[in-house]
């Protein structure tokens, strides 16, 4: 039962970023609902374990090995998102050794879902977006609640807690910004 829930929740949380897909960019938005209200109290990503689009398994120890990781939260149903792929492909070529570039995949539903799975290869591969990829699971659910449409990019410091403010839509500039002042510091 509690496996339906959060299946359910996962479900729920797609289509409403199915439904918030093409809108054009907006200002940052605010982080996930399960955020705490102080600002001296980041949001803390969810403990996952998931697998790449190379099926390798992958948990929350990935941000512990960056000091920062940009997440882009994408489906393949998404024009926005597919069109920035080559972009943030050769972005992720150029990023300092401290900062790595993760993608999200929130449409493929299992390890079955070969029609969803091989349409992100194959954006992925057309793209020349080699960065990796997470196959978004129940896992991700109170993070995905507080995403309002995709693609939006967050940032994570290798604590696994937000950095700054999601960016909705495709707005890749505003991540390099972000990045720079991030590395500056």
């Amino acid at each position: 039962m509690k496996k339906f829930c959060l299946t359910a929740a996962a479900l729920a949380a797609a289509a409403l970023l199915l439904a918030a897909c093409g809108e054009a960019p907006q200002a940052d938005v605010e982080a996930p609902a399960e955020a705490p209200a102080s600002d001296t109290e980041a949001y803390q990503m969810p403990e996952f374990s998931t697998v790449d689009l190379n099926g390798e398994t992958v948990t929350n120890d990935l941000f512990a090995e960056k000091d920062l990781t940009v997440l882009n939260v994408w489906g393949t149903f998404c024009g926005p998102c597919v069109a920035e792929m080559p972009e943030l492909g050769e972005w992720a070529k150029e990023l300092p050794e401290n900062v790595q570039l993760v993608g999200l995949i929130i449409d493929i539903e299992g390890e079955n879902d070969t029609e969803h799975r091989d349409a992100a290869v194959e954006i992925t591969q057309k793209a020349g977006a080699e960065f990796r990829h997470l196959i978004a699971n129940e896992d991700f659910a109170p993070f995905l609640e507080g995403v309002a449409g995709v693609p939006t990019t967050v940032f994570v410091d290798k604590e696994g807690k937000l950095a700054g403010s999601a960016i909705l839509g495709a707005q890749v500039d505003k991540y390099k910004e972000f990045v720079e002042g991030f590395v500056g510091e």
